[in-house]
């Protein structure tokens, strides 16, 4: 029975999963700094917006300070993914261990640290991150999750953990087969961040209009089309059609609220000029295009150019620093 929960990475999603699953079971937190586990020790964590609690969760920044734990969720970005499972390697032997991250080869980065079983996941649920200890639940979708096969996690605990998230206030779906539901979410993850990243516009019905010949939603159609070719030449039957998933978001969203601007995750990076996940997201899909023979000229397009956009940071404060 899965008692104990540890979430390693206290940002948005870690914090949301967190503060539900701490309303039914006990919640660890491994936070990066010291200060936001004490932060969250001494205040709890604060979920408001779709719902509204107030979560006791135990948090320290030393992984040798974490009780022993049942679930293991890292919730960290793909960039962390690696630094945050170094930091248990060699510990919770007992635990499954289970990834949220966008794109493809999560599952490999944690194996490569720990024996632990693994169950993957992807999740379209989103808030929007106050402050340490204080989270807003913004859209309350689902955590398609399922057993990772090259570690025989059974699918058992994949559903009990998914009951659990779903009494803990969640969305939350079991699959015996999480494959054709990744490559649905990377594909319209693909083209829904690069298009935000490159535009920075936020997650608007213009990505879903197709109306006129300049209208934005042709670009989104073909990068999307693109990711299914992919999928469809290495035998992936996708569980849902990422071009409906794109108008469904667009159309939930903006029915839920007038104002309604969601900002995908690298569009978030590139206001504030921080690393984004496009080599585990576009990178993933443009290697795997590769590998199956299939060409993918504008998603490989929008690899690059915000893999370019990324350097004209550290290119622009140089100039900036000769100018000065």
């Amino acid at each position: 029975m899965i008692e104990r929960v540890c979430v390693i990475g206290a940002g948005t999603i870690g914090s949301l999963l967190a503060g539900h699953l701490a309303s039914v079971c006990e919640v660890s937190v491994l936070t990066r700094r010291d200060e936001h586990a004490a932060r969250l020790r001494d205040h709890g964590l604060r979920v408001s917006g779709k719902h509204e609690l107030q979560a006791a969760v135990f948090a320290t920044a030393d992984a040798g300070e974490l009780p022993d734990f049942d679930i293991g969720i890292f919730a960290c970005k793909a960039l962390d993914l690696d630094a945050s499972a170094a930091r248990l390697a060699g510990r919770q032997s007992a635990a499954t261990m289970m990834t949220v991250q966008n794109g493809l080869g999560a599952e490999a980065v944690l194996a490569r640290h720990g024996s632990w079983p693994i169950i993957s996941a992807v999740t379209f649920m989103s808030g929007i991150r106050h402050a340490d200890d204080h989270v807003e639940y913004e859209l309350d979708t689902a955590t398609w999750m399922g057993p990772w096969a090259q570690t025989a996690t059974p699918y058992a605990t994949v559903a009990e953990l998914a009951a659990l998230m779903i009494a803990g206030g969640l969305e939350a779906e079991p699959m015996a087969d999480l494959l054709p539901a990744q490559w649905s979410k990377l594909i319209f993850n693909s083209a829904i961040n690069t298009v935000a990243a490159m535009t920075e516009l936020p997650h608007v019905s213009l990505f879903a209009r197709e109306d006129d010949f300049g209208d934005l939603g042709r670009l989104v159609h073909a990068l999307i089309d693109e990711g299914v070719a992919v999928a469809t030449a290495a035998g992936v039957t996708l569980h849902d059609d990422p071009w409906e998933m794109n108008q469904l978001a667009v159309a939930r969203g903006e029915s839920a609220h007038s104002d309604y601007a969601h900002r995908p995750s690298m569009l978030e990076d590139v206001l504030t000029h921080s690393p984004t996940e496009v080599e585990f997201i576009t990178g993933a899909l443009v290697r795997e295009a590769e590998r199956v023979g299939v060409a993918v000229p504008l998603s490989t397009a929008m690899y690059r150019l915000v893999r370019g956009r990324e350097a004209s940071w550290s290119l622009a404060g140089a100039a900036a620093a000769v100018v000065s």
